[in-house]
Parts: C-alpha cells; structure tokens; sequence
C-alpha cells in the first residue's frame, strides 16, 4: 500500500470533496441559510440524534426562534417545550443560557476562535469546529461521531475511541486532514461521508471514496472498527409517579429541579414508595391503583415507572405545596417542557378521557 499516498491530506481531503460534490446532501434544512446561529442549533440538536428526528425540530425551533436573540428573550420554559422528545434536555439549558450570553455580554456575535466559542455553556470542540468552518469558512477540525467512525476505519484505529489516547490520535488525524480550501464543505462531506457510507453497521464500502486506502477495509475489519464502548449492565431504578385529577379532570404537574434528569421539566409528582407521600410531598392518599408500567432508559440506568392513579383524602385543588405546580389540561396541552415518558403517559391519559367521554 502506498504509504505516501494514505497520509497524504490533500488527496484525502480531495477524494472526500469530489464524493461531496456528487453525493452530498446540500437541501437539509440548517443549509438553506448557513449563518452560525442555524449552524449552532442544527449541531447541538444532532448530538445524539439522527437527521430524520431532527428535521422537523429543527424547523419548528428556528420558526419560533428565529434569531439568538429571540431564543434569549424566551422562557426557558417554552424551550424545553420545543424539545421535548429529543432527549438529553441539558442541551436545550445550555443553548438557553449561551444564547443569553451571546445576545446579552456579545451583542448577538458569535465568537470567532474555537477557544472562545468553546468558553459557551455546551459547546465543545467539535461544535465549534463545525459553526466556524460551516458558517464562517474559517479552516477548524470537527470530530464528530461519524468523523470517528470514518478515521477510525481509514486507518484502522482499534480501540474505543472514547479513550483518551484514541481520542488524541483521531483530532491529529482530523486536524491534519482539514483543507484550507472548501473547509465548509468538506465538514459537512465528512459528516455526510459516515452517515450515509460508512455507517456503524453494513458500511457501504464499494462506494465510498476512500475505498481503495482504507485500511479496515482492506484487513476485513470494517465491521469491527471503531471498537465499542466496553458493555456494562445498566442498573435499573424503581419509582412511582402520582397521577393526581382536581374536579375538573386536570393532572398535578410539578417542576423539577433545574439541574440532574429532566432538570427544569415538568414531571408527576414522584416517590420511592407510597408510603412516604405525606412526608415528603404533603399527600394524603385515601387510595391508589398501579396502571400498565413502562421503562425509560438513560444512557447510564433504567428507571422502571409505575404510574399509579390516586385518589387523596383532602380536596386535591388544595395541593399546591411543594416545588412549583400546575394543573395539566390534557385536552388542551400547555406549551411546557414534559419529561418524555411523562408525555407519554399523560397522551394516554388524554386519549383515555376522549373516549370516556364519547361512550
């Protein structure tokens, strides 16, 4: 194999950009108007997330939020809203806050160095890699999970590339091959490049560029490279949810604390058992009964809700202790943040009612 050639970033960067120019997707819809704002949230909101999940997302947020400045002005509430679904809520609580930063302390100005922009509440390197080369055409590195994937595989990196040393080896790779020129285009190419060729399972290996270099390929360990993170046995958490009417069929939401799971959401009132409701949430429960339980997992443990309709000793429009609550009309939505399995149960619930009420 010609070892010139493989380490060479000019041929590298070259063969990814004319794949680009045929095959690359160029009508998503943060491309339409490549601006740093656009960029920034496409980024943020495809950490974790596929492009299909996050096209309408995507749409529906900047209809809302057009600019950084109206994302600052909004209650974070109303944020979380438009997230909901999505997952990994921290994301939206740091866009709310560096928003409020770069409308407040920068003028609406984005930041021009990776540095800088990396001093903004969830903004990594590679994010900033990407809103600099993308939006402003200036030459930064991104290393992205597709960008891994496709380093990894070229020169058949073994290992995890989440560990640190791995981690090192990839950014000099992906630093080296940055073009000065077209660096916009071949961000978005090499972003393009794994997620639609050499993606995590059956990479399409006879069309991609890189073929005839790529060492995973040629050693036939293409479908092992990168390594997986080390598998570990998730724990799993137990906990009730506390489905609470008022006389007029609504449901008791409360906030959750703006830090940890589903921070700033709004969630069922939750307990570990039953028994210690009147202690810790100020309930008196005449009675309950457990629905149908579901699982939601976490990227590092299950929780295991058992949602349970309950009926209580005093009038339940009399609750409103506690941390801050509202009375939920499932009929008529209110534009706030839910935790998704908490969504999902009050969908149910709504769903439930309407038929109630046709029979």
């Amino acid at each position: 194999m010609n070892k010139k050639r493989l380490s060479d970033p000019r041929q590298f960067s070259a063969a990814v950009l004319d794949w680009f120019d045929q095959h690359g997707r160029t009508d998503l819809p943060w491309q339409a108007h490549k601006s740093p704002y656009h960029t920034w949230i496409s980024e943020i909101m495809l950490q974790q997330t596929q492009v299909t999940t996050v096209i309408p997302y995507f749409q529906r947020f900047i209809e809302r939020f057009p600019d950084v400045h109206a994302l600052a002005q909004a209650p974070l509430d109303e944020v979380l809203h438009l997230w909901t679904g999505l997952g990994y809520y921290a994301r939206a609580r740091n866009l709310h806050k560096a928003a409020n930063i770069i409308s407040q302390d920068l003028e609406g100005r984005f930041p021009q160095t990776v540095r800088e922009l990396e001093q903004l509440p969830g903004i990594g390197r590679s994010t900033a890699g990407a809103i600099l080369s993308i939006a402003c055409g200036k030459r930064a590195a991104i290393l992205d999970g597709n960008v891994k994937r496709v380093l990894a595989r070229f020169h058949a990196i073994e290992g995890w590339p989440g560990q640190t040393a791995i981690t090192r080896r990839l950014w000099e790779l992906a630093e080296e091959y940055t073009p000065e020129q077209r660096v916009g285009d071949y961000t978005q190419a090499m972003m393009d490049l794994g997620a639609t060729l050499c993606t995590r399972s059956k990479p399409s290996c006879p069309l991609c560029p890189l073929q005839q270099q790529c060492k995973a390929l040629a050693l036939g360990l293409s479908h092992k490279l990168p390594s997986p993170r080390p598998r570990k046995t998730l724990p799993v958490k137990q906990t009730q949810m506390l489905i609470i009417r008022n006389d007029a069929g609504q449901i008791l939401l409360t906030q959750r604390p703006p830090s940890g799971i589903w921070g700033g959401l709004w969630s069922l009132p939750e307990v570990q058992d039953l028994r210690d409701a009147d202690a810790e949430l100020g309930l008196q429960i005449e009675s309950a009964s457990a629905l149908e339980p579901l699982r939601h997992t976490f990227s590092h443990y299950h929780l295991d809700i058992t949602p349970l309709l309950v009926q209580l000793k005093a009038p339940a429009d009399s609750v409103m202790e506690g941390p801050p609550a509202l009375w939920y009309n499932t009929s008529q939505p209110q534009n706030i943040g839910l935790a998704a399995p908490v969504k999902r149960l009050l969908e149910q619930l709504g769903s439930a009612s309407h038929k109630g009420e046709k029979s």
